[in-house]
């Protein structure tokens, strides 16, 4: 019995050291499938020509300033958050608070001028629309003119999942992972979905990010409201609930306990 405890305390140490580092390989993911563009092919430049200029929408938000030397008749054609208040706003909810809302109608009410149809219009054209209505009124005017509620969702295997306002004109989806810390060990880059919204619904795209075609995919560039959904690698289902964890230490403890036991 001298001889046999000590060699089955052994045999034990070494069947339980091999479980657990079998256990760490089960969980560990290969560095392949943390990278993106990984294609091996001497192709350095991708055109990608599919940005479609967003079409505003019933619902949407603008933000028009008209600028001019006179600025009293310019102040006509504008609207300011006011009241006591006014002070304590971010900038991102004064814009908010200066912009136009879209009706169901497609159209915004706009100081002097009226009613604007701005449905399925690109902001250049409304912009260009704005500044020959105004023309009428004022001599050597500009019109700016931006979309307000361009925000973008990031879900799933990232890093800090939510909503992100975009304040640019062109947003990558490499750009819209990165606002969300970039994926996490557990993200698919070879299953990304995109949930986007159309007039007559929602589509949903798969998406390869390991694979350089995406550089010239018409999906390569966000458009507001879209949603991006980072699925998890399969192992990671196994690593954390297919793998008894729980069943191996409870089998590891009541062994040492009895090994303990005879010693």
């Amino acid at each position: 019995m001298k001889h046999t405890i000590p060699s089955l305390k052994a045999n034990f140490r070494l069947l339980t050291l091999s479980i657990i580092v079998l256990a760490l390989l089960g969980s560990c993911v290969p560095q392949k499938k943390l990278k993106y563009l990984v294609d091996e092919e001497p192709k350095i430049h991708y055109d990608n020509d599919f940005k479609k200029d967003y079409l505003i929408q019933p619902g949407d938000n603008l933000y028009i300033r008209v600028l001019g030397l006179d600025n009293q008749t310019a102040d006509l054609f504008s609207i300011q958050p006011g009241g006591v208040y006014s002070q304590y706003l971010n900038n991102e909810l004064s814009v908010y608070l200066s912009s136009y809302s879209v009706n169901p109608q497609g159209f915004i009410e706009f100081p002097v001028i009226g009613n604007v149809l701005v449905k399925d219009k690109t902001l250049d054209e409304i912009k260009a629309q704005v500044q020959e209505a105004i023309n009428e009124y004022m001599r050597d005017a500009t019109v700016i003119v931006k979309l307000v509620n361009f925000r973008i969702a990031v879900l799933g295997e990232v890093i800090r999942p939510g909503q992100f306002p975009v304040f640019q004109t062109r947003l990558s989806i490499f750009e819209a992972l990165a606002m969300a810390g970039d994926m996490s060990t557990w993200g698919d880059r070879k299953n990304v979905q995109l949930v986007r919204r159309t007039a007559t619904g929602s589509e949903v795209h798969s998406l390869d990010l390991s694979s350089r075609r995406i550089l010239e995919s018409e999906y390569y560039y966000l458009m507001p409201d879209d949603v991006i959904y980072v699925s998890a690698m399969k192992s990671k289902t196994f690593a954390f609930t297919t793998f008894p964890y729980a069943i191996l230490l409870s089998t590891v403890t009541t062994t040492l306990l009895i090994l303990n036991f005879f010693k």
